[in-house]
């Protein structure tokens, strides 16, 4: 999936991450080897969080930096999404796909700060991937059909009002449908839920959060 990607970028102490735990994905090749394969192409953000000495190794190996410390009114994760957005002008945003690894399971601020990414970029297909499950967000402007890879995914799942609340939610393919159920915090969210098939539907009259765990390997 690295390699494939048309764009690598870490969104600041992101570069920490990959620097330090790369090689460990593949213990039996040596360290530096890992570290020149698999570099960003860009770190961006406000260079709070990452340590000089990764700055310094993939700044000599051709990797762009972005200081934006100026900018402390958006997040890491916004100042790298908006360069995505703005890398790829010409392209149907529908057909994008942005994955975003470590954007969970850390500070609950930041999770939500992520989380308010999904929505601030709304047109823009963004899943935010932890170890134990993804997220992403189902506009309420569409109907969604939701391709179940059962060996990957699955089977707990949730759907999450986010914003407002959702005066209107139905779904097929899941243990407990909802049928033109309101959801609401302080009312009914759909959590715990669990996928029946290979293939889920939802129709909201808000966005929502769509949630399903990841299976270990």
């Amino acid at each position: 999936m690295y390699r494939t990607a048309q764009l690598r970028l870490c969104a600041d102490g992101g570069a920490n991450r990959v620097y330090d735990e790369m090689p460990l994905l593949v213990p039996h090749e040596d360290a530096l080897d890992v570290r020149h394969r698999y570099k960003p192409d860009l770190i961006k953000g406000d260079m709070d969080s990452v340590r000089t000495e990764v700055l310094d190794f993939y700044t000599s190996l051709g990797t762009m930096v972005v200081d934006e410390s100026h900018d402390q009114d958006t997040t890491d994760l916004h100042k790298c999404i908006s360069h995505i957005r703005d890398f790829t002008p010409d392209l149907d945003k529908s057909n994008l796909c942005v994955l975003v690894a470590g954007a969970l399971g850390g500070r609950f601020d930041h999770e939500a700060g992520n989380i308010n990414v999904l929505c601030r970029f709304s047109t823009m297909r963004i899943i935010l991937i932890s170890d134990d499950c993804l997220i992403y967000l189902l506009p309420r402007t569409h109907y969604h059909e939701i391709h179940i890879q059962s060996s990957l995914e699955g089977p707990h799942c949730g759907l999450i009002p986010i914003g407002m609340p959702s005066g209107n939610t139905t779904t097929t393919g899941l243990q407990w449908d909802l049928n033109e159920m309101e959801m609401r915090f302080g009312g009914l969210i759909s959590t715990s839920n669990i996928v029946r098939g290979g293939k889920v539907t939802v129709r909201s009259s808000s966005d929502l959060l769509w949630t399903i765990s990841i299976k270990k390997t």
